[in-house]
């Protein structure tokens, strides 16, 4: 295969879903390079891929990162990507604006590689993302989304979890979310995050502001929706999930974890199972279900 262009990878005349673990960098629509990696994961479904999005100063290299994607690898090949900003990617962190490129180009490679399922999986941050993402670039793409919705079906979801995501913007009801505005909206906060914790920040306001998360979830059907969070998360109180799961109509499961904190971190080994098994469930594998799609063609 060729080198990344615009996000997409060139198909081989080999079976893609034949390779091992990848590593890749990624164009995203707007030029920003992206990197990503791949594993082929042990569980027995190959055909369905699982794209992770993880949190604010998160990136694919974090142990907790690491130990998201070894669990749900258990179910399913698995991609984790560094977003922008954070760890070896390039640009800066819109913190959650145009980090739905990002996603994109990551959902787009793993179709790529020959997976015709998908399941966005995003925490906190990478909640938000993954339920704009679904949204703009999903069936009902467009609707009520101020003309921002984009119609690429290869870098589509066909599943969305979205755990410890905000349901709205500028939240600063608890003191983690102070801090975390003070880092955003500050010259100092800026050099702090980007010396402290690897993720560099864009100095620039949102200008137009982004669709919300409450705002993005009525135009993700049909496509499943599962929102996790904790009823002890210390970033946002659970009026922000049950916002979102009545935003949904109907549509979404809720799931209000007892004693869980806030995203990643707070996410045992028997939650991410759980996340894996509804994933899969949710794009359609059955018990025993291990079947690939025919080889792609040159």
């Amino acid at each position: 295969m060729r080198s990344v262009t615009a996000g997409q990878v060139t198909r081989s005349s080999v079976h893609p879903l034949t390779g091992g673990t990848q590593r890749r960098l990624l164009h995203t629509e707007d030029g920003v390079v992206i990197d990503a990696l791949y594993e082929p994961g042990s569980g027995s479904f190959q055909e369905p891929a699982i794209v992770i999005a993880h949190g604010f100063t998160g990136d694919l290299e974090r142990p907790h990162v690491r130990r998201v994607a070894g669990v749900l690898g258990r179910h399913a090949p698995v991609v984790t990507f560094s977003f922008r900003g954070h760890g070896a990617s390039g640009g800066r962190s819109t913190v959650g604006d145009r980090e739905v490129l990002d996603l994109a180009a990551a959902v787009r490679w793993a179709r790529e590689l020959g997976h015709t399922r998908v399941a966005t999986v995003g925490f906190s941050m990478g909640g938000s993302v993954v339920l704009r993402h679904a949204a703009l670039y999903g069936d009902g793409a467009g609707a009520g989304a101020g003309g921002d919705g984009r119609t690429d079906a290869d870098a589509r979801t066909d599943a969305v979890v979205a755990v410890s995501a905000p349901a709205r913007w500028y939240y600063r009801g608890t003191a983690p979310m102070r801090r975390l505005h003070w880092l955003v909206t500050r010259p100092m906060g800026r050099a702090v995050s980007r010396l402290g914790l690897r993720t560099r920040i864009h100095h620039r306001d949102w200008d137009p502001v982004p669709l919300s998360p409450v705002e993005a979830v009525p135009l993700i059907a049909p496509a499943p929706l599962l929102i996790v969070h904790g009823d002890r998360d210390g970033y946002f109180p659970l009026d922000h999930p049950r916002s979102l799961a009545e935003a949904a109509g109907g549509a979404a499961e809720l799931w209000v974890e007892p004693g869980m904190g806030h995203a990643e971190h707070a996410a045992d080994e028997a939650l991410l199972a759980r996340i894996g098994e509804w994933a899969t469930a949710a794009l359609g594998c059955e018990e025993g279900d291990a079947s690939l799609p025919a080889t792609a063609e040159a």
